[in-house]
């Protein structure tokens, strides 16, 4: 029975590390003009200056286990793929800049709540660009 157990949960592992991230789905236009806090995600709206969305794609890349899934800083929006250190579950952050203001919507893909990972990850993101 253990080693049934075991095996399932290697190959659920396997299905949420391998399952592919479709561009199509996970790369849309952020939407709204207010910060809010959602059971699986987080949307921040700040008002940056000229520089702001490259030197925000700097701190973005260097975190840990992060990198773009589609766009570019040039094309004004990019969504980045953040995968967790133990099982690589993976959230979705994107970021568009319209003007000097910059949308981030952090979220997660499988379940329904992130515990504040999007929001403490987000906003530490913010952070960072502030100093």
């Amino acid at each position: 029975m253990f080693l049934w157990g075991l095996v399932a949960c290697l190959i659920v592992m396997a299905a949420i590390r391998l399952a592919p991230s479709d561009p199509n789905r996970w790369h849309v236009a952020p939407v709204g003009d207010t910060d809010r806090d959602m059971p699986g995600g987080v949307f921040r709206v700040i008002e940056g200056e000229p520089d702001s969305f490259e030197r925000l794609h700097e701190i973005v890349t260097d975190t840990p286990r992060t990198y773009v899934l589609a766009g570019s800083v040039r094309e004004g929006m990019v969504t980045y793929i953040t995968r967790s250190k133990a099982f690589g579950f993976p959230d979705y952050t994107t970021i568009q800049q319209d003007g000097e203001i910059l949308r981030i919507n952090g979220r997660l893909r499988f379940g329904r709540r992130d515990f504040g990972v999007n929001r403490n990850r987000v906003d530490g993101w913010l952070t960072r660009l502030q100093f």
